[in-house]
């Protein structure tokens, strides 16, 4: 629990890195009613952003969103190399402060953004967008029905043409919204990592990823992730004892279905039926409105969010494993 919640209702937000998916950001927030102001160096894009969101302040500087006390919170959508050294400049600043995924490039670098949010009292959420999701969790819900049993294996694919980056590989850049669901449906850290790829584009920057988990009690994993795709996938499958679930967000219905696992022992055979699925309805809402109105909602009542900064770092182990 974060002491000290702001006492009024409205949340100053400053969004810092208006580029592709910092201006889908600056779009919720504004409409949230609590976008405060913008930041990027790139000044026409400010300027234009400026136009677009009347009233709404514009920096150039980090320095500048630092120094201007009427800011509460910041989201923080620059680069991935950049997060650890804008975060903590920001915490020393004493601003709650979200952060687009991964938290940074490496786990001592994302502990020590904890430590600081800790000590300065301050909110500290990732961006794991996919917890978020009324899909996932209705998937929740459906895994701890008993009637699905217990979970035996999980895979995720996060298949694309793009976005290419130069920065981070597509391990890097796709993988940390499927480990984070995954260590949410599973309550752990794996015991093993293992993780291939190719890289085809440039030189030591995989594009093409598969990583393989194994966790406590046997139960296995594996994430294939690639921006070399002919066509766009995010599929999510977790098999259970009892039931299955497939989880596939790019459908453009039943996006969610549930399995029966028909699988019977007959004169010394194993005999598997065709499965009866079932879609399965969940409530509406876009999953990036439900983050940032949440980490609005946890900076004004001081709460822990659904995606911390230990959260962030966790999935930063995995991936370094």
């Amino acid at each position: 629990m974060i002491s000290n919640p702001l006492q009024v209702a409205k949340v100053n937000v400053c969004v810092v890195g208006c580029g592709h998916w910092g201006q889908n950001l600056v779009r919720n927030v504004y409409q949230l009613g609590h976008l405060y102001a913008v930041c990027d160096a790139n000044t026409t894009l400010v300027d234009d952003l400026r136009s677009k969101y009347g009233g709404v302040r514009t920096f150039a500087t980090l320095s500048e969103v630092c120094a201007d006390e009427n800011i509460d919170a910041v989201m923080l959508a620059t680069p991935a190399e950049h997060h650890f050294a804008m975060g903590v400049q920001l915490l020393r600043a004493r601003k709650h402060l979200f952060v687009e995924k991964p938290l940074a490039l490496d786990a001592h670098e994302g502990k020590e953004m904890v430590r600081l949010a800790r000590q300065q009292n301050r909110i500290l959420m990732v961006g794991h967008l996919l917890k978020y999701h009324p899909a996932f969790l209705k998937v929740q819900e459906l895994i701890a029905d008993p009637s699905f049993g217990k979970v035996e294996y999980i895979y995720s694919n996060r298949l694309s043409m793009g976005k290419i980056r130069r920065e981070e590989n597509a391990l890097w850049s796709f993988a940390p919204h499927d480990i984070s669901l995954m260590l949410a449906l599973l309550g752990q850290l794996p015991l093993q990592v293992t993780a291939t790829g190719g890289a085809y584009l440039q030189p030591n920057i995989a594009d093409v990823t598969v990583s393989h988990f194994l966790f406590d009690r046997g139960v296995r994993a594996h994430i294939f992730v690639s921006w070399l795709h002919p066509y766009k996938e995010h599929r999510l499958v977790i098999i259970g004892t009892r039931q299955m679930i497939v989880f596939e967000d790019t459908r453009a219905d039943d996006k969610l279905v549930l399995y029966d696992k028909n699988i019977e022992f007959k004169n010394g055979a194993f005999e598997a039926g065709k499965p009866n699925a079932r879609p399965v309805g969940f409530a509406a809402g876009e999953p990036l409105r439900n983050e940032c109105e949440h980490f609005i909602e946890c900076v004004r009542d001081g709460r822990e969010p659904r995606t911390p900064g230990v959260e962030g770092v966790e999935v930063l182990q995995v991936l370094q494993a």
